[in-house]
């Protein structure tokens, strides 16, 4: 008998939370601030154990992000 889903389900569904801590953490370091701060920010501690933390370091969009920051600093005139 085949199972029935709502077919609006899986497009509609909301972002899990640690989905809301990596654009956080994107954002925050986008705006200047060092990933040691933001991790340590208390909406990110409240909302995450600390194995939750180091594996938004694992998570793609989040290296991206980071590299990407750390790359242009390293291309930024002050450094030449």
């Amino acid at each position: 008998m085949p199972r029935w889903r709502n077919p609006l389900a899986g497009p509609l569904r909301a972002p899990a939370p640690r989905d809301y801590l990596a654009q956080y953490v994107i954002r925050e370091h986008s705006r200047g601030r060092a990933l040691e701060e933001v991790l340590r920010d208390s909406y990110v501690v409240n909302r995450s154990t600390s194995e939750e933390r180091a594996r938004l370091l694992e998570r793609p969009e989040v290296i991206e992000a980071i590299g990407k920051s750390v790359i242009d600093e390293m291309r930024s005139p002050s450094l030449k």
